[in-house]
């Protein structure tokens, strides 16, 4: 019996971690479609960033209430991966708990720790269950998240909440059937642990083969749960779980408001002052800005996917809160949509076949382009340094530059900076009579 169960196991471990590595491959080639950029300077400073940001959840901690409960779910799901290794180990080699003779009383003490860890995460999972549809914040009802965004949202709550509760209830009834020297249970004296052991009372009715049954198939949904999850995280918002780490450390350096000029406009204006400069065999860029996702820079795209859909970019943007139709959440699920869907066409057809579609107005129409004021409110509001101002300024130049589409306010102030060299309609030579009288 415990062959088959060890043969069940590696079979649904590979199908599992295999489907993942395929799925963590197409996002990977999906991403890589983006232009190349270098971001391999100041080593330092980008691991600062991956520390305070990533690991530290800097950002979030301007909401001191939401940021604990959100650590409570993020340090759950990283140090309860020391307890998955273990069930996972067990699985694989036919033991059980497999950690507990070798590290004797640090044992306890650990599985407390997660026990402690694991009625954190149900609380605070209750809680933000509460806030997006009891309270209903406005930033959790907007119709961005209409349809699949919010019902993921709640989806993984609720896993969440189910994987808790059946890690407790397999402590509960694997320490309950010890307390009964219960065949093998009876050689791991783990002793009760603080939360499970409450449990106690709700289970002594059971039979000692009930508890089996219990505990083993809360084992089993438990590690089952954990595959299905992994496997879920691909087609889901969460995830940014494992792409906030490499998106805050490619996060750019700039200052502030500090926006990246075009080079190749500045070769271009520089070869028209100094022909003697331009190189014999130079031409002019096959393009300006970006019409599609394969414009964008492979960092955008990264941007797109590690998006968590918290809304705070939205909540913080000027012209969402006086009633534009521009939203920077919406602009980051547009493009990974956009993205996919590209991707899905490259894998059909073997290279990208034309749809007819593109992401500039496809997805992302004018007037949402034209909204942003590019205060970088919505860079500086999210939790994992992704820039929906750097994908609206490239489309935007795709729109100026390529379809001379521009408001007539925007072609008068350029036509000034053209002719006068400043945005005012005055001669260069009379720019400081302003001060005579």
């Amino acid at each position: 019996m415990q062959l088959v169960q060890q043969i069940m196991f590696v079979l649904l471990a590979v199908a599992a971690i295999g489907l993942f590595s395929r799925n963590a491959l197409r996002i990977r080639r999906n991403i890589l479609l983006g232009k190349d950029e270098d971001f391999s300077d100041h080593a330092s400073a980008r691991w600062k960033n991956l520390l305070l940001l990533a690991f530290g959840q800097k950002k979030m901690f301007r909401n001191p209430l939401v940021a604990v409960l959100h650590f409570f779910i993020y340090a759950g799901f990283i140090i309860i991966n020391l307890e998955i290794l273990e069930i996972f180990l067990d699985g694989l080699f036919g033991t059980h708990r497999l950690f507990s003779i070798p590290m004797g009383g640090l044992y306890s003490w650990l599985i407390n720790s997660f026990e402690i860890l694991a009625i954190s995460v149900l609380i605070a999972c209750i809680v933000f269950l509460c806030r997006r549809n009891i309270l209903k914040l406005r930033r959790f009802i907007s119709h961005d998240l209409d349809g699949w965004p919010r019902s993921d949202a709640n989806y993984i709550l609720i896993t969440e909440i189910i994987l808790m509760t059946l890690f407790l209830t397999l402590n509960a009834s694997d320490t309950l059937l010890q307390e009964r020297s219960y065949t093998h249970y009876a050689f791991h004296h783990t002793g009760n642990f603080l939360i499970s052991h409450w449990m106690h009372p709700l289970l002594n009715g059971l039979s000692d083969h009930q508890l089996v049954i219990l505990e083993r198939s809360c084992w089993w949904l438990h590690i089952a749960g954990i595959f299905a999850f992994l496997n879920y995280l691909p087609y889901s918002k969460h995830l940014h779980i494992l792409l906030a780490f490499p998106n805050a450390y490619f996060a750019r350096l700039l200052p502030e408001g500090e926006m990246r000029n075009m080079k190749s406009i500045q070769q271009e204006v520089l070869y028209s002052m100094q022909p003697e400069l331009a190189p014999p065999e130079s031409s002019a860029p096959s393009g300006f800005g970006a019409r599609d996702v394969m414009d964008l820079s492979w960092r955008n795209l990264l941007d797109a996917y590690a998006c968590t859909e918290c809304g705070r970019c939205t909540a913080a943007c000027p012209a969402n809160i006086t009633g534009k139709k521009l939203s920077p959440r919406k602009i980051m699920m547009d493009t990974r949509d956009r993205l996919e869907e590209v991707g899905k066409n490259i894998r059909s057809n073997g290279s990208f076949k034309d749809d007819g579609r593109q992401l500039l107005k496809n997805y992302i129409s004018v007037e949402e382009l034209r909204a942003c004021t590019s205060c970088n409110a919505c860079v500086e509001e999210c939790p994992v340094s992704i820039s929906p101002l750097e994908i609206i300024l490239e489309l935007r130049r795709s729109l100026v530059m390529e379809d001379s589409d521009a408001p007539p306010e925007w072609n008068t102030m350029f036509g000034n900076i053209e002719n006068n060299f400043a945005p005012w309609k005055f001669s260069p030579d009379e720019r400081d009579a302003w001060k005579n009288g």
